[in-house]
């Protein structure tokens, strides 16, 4: 993840030399650091924290919906979620439970963010894009009691999606006076939310419990939770993203999502006069922590353009809300680009930008640059992280020198611990400069995995002096500043007749090509050399008048020039889009699939 600064008045900060982590006294030459250790950590639960932000910052906007045209400062959205909280204990939610929201970027998830954790009742974001059986399997795997859905499902470049047909493969009979599921056993009630414009009555649906039964309460006070909270317990259960395998449950807890979104918008330097322009969906944990977390702990406001991502709505919100910081994966920054690119949105109104994040994988720096000089966003912010980590343990500050801000993904945050070991031998602490497995410690390591203690004890291993290491399977370097340099997963290495090729590295040098969009490289196998790399690329639309689209011969010659031959893909495929996952990741697994397949068709070009 990568972010813009201008001058205003903010509260008071740690000093500069305190963000520096602990790596030059002593000169150690191993991959082995330690974030700083102030500030303190937070030690109290999200909503007490919270509170002590409404009495602050009560009256300064806290949500920005502008496709609900609606907005919420710190004091309602307080209120709102004491109101919904209530509603939700008079359905049997407490303390534990697992509540699965189904949503969109909109108020109702901001507020049951809030009610949930006040409760102490666990949330667990859903992918809006899961379909029945994927939710079924979800509230099985967690035993979860209930649903918080809307009548329709917004994705990104699609029309409305009905959840009607959804609906009844869990619940049958939704006319019924009662619920009652054989797919889900768990579960106790369905919380409807109307979001379909009057498209779709939910008024026969009398199985579910309409949002608005729950929001009309007029006893405002904060809920009682049915026993104490502490901050060490679980309150956020994140499905991982699944680029690379079936995705696992991480449980996350107040003390790690709260910390992390402090220390996050403390390396943005946010305040409560910024407005950061979130797309990125709130089911992952890139909107829900970095967006929601970071915003919420320094009084900041967060502006959601759509339910699901829309790179002309991002940015209008951005150039009309006068948003001083813009988050975004690769994939959407690339789509926003190429709207100003082809002038189908007017290049004005960006001046306000001040910071941001690009996160969510491996950040080529020509699109760091196109970043920087385009979008104004010249102190744009690289996270690095993983779901597991709540989320991000390594990111770079507003005034690291460029080439760090470009070429890494920063240093650690505060009370994390970090370390580079042989993937083969996770004993094995490797040296400065020497790519190996990252692994991490510290209050941000999730709890577990729910229900998988096997995929657990793979994830979290014990040293030898009994500390717990997450083992990202991210392959990394770390320098003599402590700056850590991701290079790709160690799943996604390219082993060309014994020699390690790593996929970032070619899809730098083809970015910086004018005539191409986008570029993944992956491994294809190959019975000479084992492996060969395959670049699969998205063409640029519109070329300057006279020019032709690139070839694939002109890719080889472009990669041959600029780096080693073995480095030049032996196969190029022209596609029209990535799989991706829904926070917009790119499933290099399933590239690799259709490579194979098409190899195999003979569709390869070679």
């Amino acid at each position: 993840m990568r972010a813009v600064c201008r001058t205003r008045p903010f509260p008071s900060i740690w000093p500069s030399f305190l963000s520096i982590p602990r790596v030059r006294r002593g000169l150690s030459t191993i991959a082995k650091i330690e974030g700083p250790r102030e500030p303190p950590l937070l030690e109290e639960t999200v909503g007490e924290h919270f509170a002590q932000i409404v009495s602050a910052h009560g009256d300064r906007h806290a949500v920005i919906s502008r496709h609900q045209q609606n907005r919420l400062t710190y004091s309602q959205l307080d209120l709102d979620s004491n109101v919904l909280a209530r509603g939700l204990q008079s359905l049997g939610v407490k303390k534990g439970d697992r509540v699965c929201v189904s949503l969109g970027n909109n108020l109702e998830f901001a507020t049951i963010t809030y009610a949930l954790f006040k409760l102490g009742a666990i949330l667990v974001p859903l992918n809006p894009a899961f379909s029945a059986s994927q939710i079924i399997s979800a509230f099985n795997h967690l035993s979860a009691t209930h649903l918080v859905i809307g009548t329709e499902t917004n994705l990104p470049y699609k029309p409305p999606r009905s959840n009607v047909s959804l609906l009844q493969s869990i619940v049958p009979d939704l006319s019924s006076a009662t619920l009652a599921s054989e797919a889900i056993p768990s579960l106790k009630n369905i919380i409807l939310v109307d979001n379909s414009a009057g498209r779709i009555d939910p008024a026969p649906f009398r199985a579910t419990t309409p949002w608005s039964a729950l929001s009309q309460d007029s006893d405002d006070r904060p809920p009682v939770p049915s026993s104490p909270l502490s901050n060490h317990e679980v309150v956020n259960i994140q499905f991982t993203s699944g680029t690379t395998a079936m995705p696992k449950a991480a449980c996350l807890t107040h003390r790690s999502i709260l910390n992390n979104g402090k220390q996050i918008g403390d390396r943005m330097l946010l305040t409560p006069f910024d407005i950061v322009c979130c797309p990125p969906p709130l089911f992952h944990c890139f909107g829900c922590i970095l967006g929601y977390m970071a915003t919420a702990t320094h009084g900041s406001a967060i502006l959601f353009p759509k339910e699901a991502f829309d790179p002309t709505a991002t940015l209008k919100a951005v150039q009309e809300d006068k948003a001083t910081a813009l988050y975004g994966v690769p994939t959407m920054f690339l789509a926003e680009l190429e709207l100003l690119d082809d002038e189908k949105v007017a290049y004005e109104g960006f001046e306000h930008l001040r910071t941001g994040i690009a996160s969510g994988s491996s950040i080529p720096s020509e699109l760091m640059r196109k970043l920087h000089k385009t979008l104004n966003l010249t102190e744009l912010t690289i996270c690095y992280g993983m779901t597991e980590t709540s989320p991000v343990s390594a990111m770079t500050t507003t005034d690291d020198p460029i080439d760090k801000r470009i070429n890494t993904v920063g240093r650690l945050l505060p009370h994390t611990h970090a370390k580079v070991v042989d993937p083969f031998d996770p004993d094995r602490i490797l040296k400065r400069g020497e790519r190996g497995e990252l692994a991490v410690h510290g209050y941000l390591v999730m709890k577990e995995y729910w229900g998988q203690p096997d995929k657990t004890a793979e994830a979290l291993k014990a040293d030898e002096d009994g500390k717990v290491w997450m083992h990202t399977g991210d392959e990394a370097s770390i320098d003599e500043d402590g700056y850590v340099s991701i290079t790709g997963r160690i799943k996604d290495l390219i082993i060309r007749g014994g020699e390690n090729i790593h996929p970032l590295e070619i899809e730098n040098c083809l970015f910086a090509n004018d005539k191409i969009a986008e570029v993944s490289v992956v491994g294809l196998p190959d019975e000479r050399y084992g492996e060969v790399v395959a670049a699969f690329i998205i063409r640029r639309h519109h070329l300057p008048q006279g020019e032709t689209p690139i070839t694939a011969e002109e890719v080889r010659s472009w990669v041959k020039k600029r780096m080693s031959h073995h480095l030049v893909p032996k196969y190029v495929f022209f596609v029209d889009e990535y799989p991706k996952t829904a926070s917009g990741k790119i499933q290099k697994y399933k590239l690799r699939e259709t490579g194979t397949r098409l190899l195999q068709e003979g569709g390869g070009q070679s």
